[in-house]
């Protein structure tokens, strides 16, 4: 996971689009829009006609979701993998496992 958020790194800083803005406001905000364009892809489809009409498009958007949740990680020092266990801990606790 640090590879990748080094890669992304390496790819905004080759371009000059690091401090540009407010940063954790406008990753927030563009993790917001490549959410919905994502989303948009299985507009008035079911999620089997989206995946087979829009498979590329959808792996493209789920990328920029990715790569903008990294930015913001790196932005704010956190360890992605840190805090992806813990929060799987609360819902564990808050959603615990029904006995089979």
């Amino acid at each position: 996971m640090e590879q990748l958020k080094q890669t992304v790194r390496q790819f905004v800083e080759e371009r000059g689009w690091e401090g540009q803005y407010d940063l954790q406001k406008d990753l927030a905000l563009s993790l917001t829009l490549e959410a919905s364009e994502l989303l948009e892809c299985f507009q008035w489809k079911t999620s089997e006609e989206a995946v087979s009409a829009n498979r590329p498009e959808i792996l493209d958007e789920l990328a920029d979701v990715f790569i903008y949740a990294i930015q913001m990680a790196d932005a704010m020092d956190v360890n992605i993998v840190t805090i992806v266990q813990e929060k799987l801990a609360k819902n564990a606790r808050k959603y615990p496992a029904k006995s089979i």
